[in-house]
């Protein structure tokens, strides 16, 4: 699985250690973000991550800034981007079973043991399709999203 990853300054060291312990698991991971703790516009990458798990260039992807609040918001402005701002492992699996998202945004500031939790939640949870009422759902968001 290809996942893509993208971050601002404030999660620049957020990035490194989930980029190497995703690889060491097995994951290919795409680099979309800055490469420092410059300050830069966590906008700029968020687009880039939406547009590039949107196109399908990669299957899912890890979006992270500070609060984790800003980027979540660049990454939903891509059309076909379900992202959510994940705090616990329960959201994460909440998030991809029910709301299928597709990218989670990380404070870079929370907790590298718990980001890495969500991470595996996010990445090993499924959409679950066999209930109808959560893909009516995601299909009433898509439809509104193409008005």
């Amino acid at each position: 699985m290809k996942i893509g990853i993208a971050n601002d300054h404030r999660g620049f060291k957020t990035k490194q250690i989930l980029t190497e312990y995703l690889t060491l698991k097995g994951y290919t991971v795409v680099d979309y973000g800055t490469d420092s703790i410059d300050r830069v516009d966590y906008t700029k990458y968020g687009f880039i991550l939406g547009e590039k798990v949107a196109s399908g260039e990669v299957n899912l992807g890890i979006a992270i800034c500070g609060s984790a609040i800003g980027i979540s918001i660049a990454c939903n402005k891509v059309k076909g981007i379900r992202c959510g701002k994940i705090n616990t492992v329960g959201e994460a699996i909440h998030g991809r079973e029910r709301d299928f998202i597709n990218i989670i945004a990380l404070s870079g500031e929370a907790d590298i043991e718990l980001n890495k939790k969500i991470v595996d939640a996010f990445l090993e949870s499924k959409e679950n399709l066999e209930d109808p009422a959560y893909k009516k759902r995601v299909e009433q968001i898509m439809e509104y999203e193409n008005d």
